[in-house]
């Protein structure tokens, strides 16, 4: 571990303050896929640009340059987004008008193909995430206690009454970790086990979380503002956690050196 961060160039993509993306890494490339515009016109305050794209670019960390893919068929935002067998499976968000939709596809990142698969058995008006555990695909949608998984893509999802924690969710050696008010817990199928604080971020939005090895990361973020003070502070600290050690301790390791705040989009890639 080098404990280095280095800067990428700067994705070519037309749309403006893009957000709401996916962002995940396969065939030793990183994919950005979908998303919108978040810019704000400054006279009214209404959103300004696409709402949700189509568009796929693809890193290449050898060439260093990005490459723009086959287009998904639906263009979304705020969706789930998860590699499944080398492929990258995209399931619910939202469409332009602002339509939450059941839409579901994969594609095949050496025959840059998209192709449809079973749809969601059901959206909700919120956004939605995705993890893998045990090579399934789970999606939550935020404010719904079910799960629906995806085994086998031929026969489509199945929903689960699971009840899972909300919050900022990381993998870690196949187990789920949730942050749910400022308490790391283990996420099983239906029951949780607490298993360190983190109350020494409780001021702090818009982070990133994501495991790696045996560690959980927590990246960059906000301090928001608080009854006396107002100030709001961007972050570039990076904490990290080691699960399974006897003494759950919280450490800060290199802080990224060029950006710092609201992370918009998180991925684990080998190179």
């Amino acid at each position: 571990m080098r404990d280095l961060w280095i800067t990428l160039p700067v994705l070519p993509s037309n749309i403006r303050h893009l957000a709401h993306f996916g962002v995940v890494s396969t065939a030793g490339k990183l994919f950005v896929l979908g998303g919108g515009s978040d810019a704000v016109d400054p006279l009214t305050g209404d959103q300004d640009g696409s709402f949700a794209t189509d568009e796929v670019w693809s890193y290449d960390p050898v060439t260093r340059e990005w490459s723009l893919c086959a287009s998904m068929i639906v263009p979304r935002a705020m969706f789930a987004c998860c590699v499944f067998d080398g492929k990258i499976v995209v399931a619910g968000g939202f469409t332009n008008c602002r339509k939450s939709i059941c839409k579901a596809e994969i594609y095949d990142p050496e025959k840059n193909v998209w192709d449809p698969i079973p749809d969601l058995h059901h959206t909700h008006n919120s956004a939605c995430s995705g993890v893998v555990i045990g090579g399934k695909v789970h999606v939550l949608h935020k404010g719904l206690s079910t799960v629906q998984v995806l085994e086998n893509v031929k026969q489509g999802w199945t929903v689960h009454e699971y009840g899972w924690l909300q919050g900022p969710m990381a993998v870690v050696r196949g187990e789920l970790y949730v942050l749910s008010h400022w308490l790391i817990y283990r996420q099983e199928r239906e029951t949780r086990k607490m298993v360190v604080s983190a109350s020494e971020f409780r001021r702090r939005i818009g982070f990133a979380m994501i495991g790696l090895g045996d560690d959980i990361y927590i990246v960059g973020g906000v301090i928001g503002p608080e009854r006396w003070n107002w100030d709001i502070k961007l972050l570039s600290d990076v904490d990290v956690l080691t699960l399974g050690n006897e003494r759950q301790v919280w450490r800060q390791v290199a802080p990224m050196t060029r950006c710092r705040g609201t992370v918009l989009g998180c991925t684990l890639m080998r190179i």
